[in-house]
């Protein structure tokens, strides 16, 4: 080994299986963060439709944050799958 490539060995197997952990971890955080989002505003609109004006900042208050919980899941998502493939985020 002429110590230059890094993905051989015990090295190259702890890349694969921490970039399939990492791949199948973040794939399913992407996934919940999804459902959360899409569910918050469906109910978000579900209250501003039954209520009107009078419950609409419930509505949107709960639109606005599963949506922030979408975006957090979907951060996290990044970061668990570039970690899995010994990447950095800066």
């Amino acid at each position: 080994m002429n110590g230059k490539d890094q993905n051989t060995g015990v090295t190259g197997a702890a890349k694969t299986v921490t970039s399939t952990l990492g791949n199948t971890v973040g794939g399913l955080t992407n996934t919940v963060g999804g459902i959360v989002g899409a569910a918050g505003r469906g109910l978000g609109e579900t209250v501003n439709g039954a209520t009107g004006g009078f419950g609409r900042p419930v509505g949107d208050g709960l639109a606005n944050v599963t949506t922030g919980i979408e975006g957090g899941a979907n951060h996290v998502a990044k970061s668990v799958k570039d970690a899995g493939q010994w990447r950095t985020n800066y």
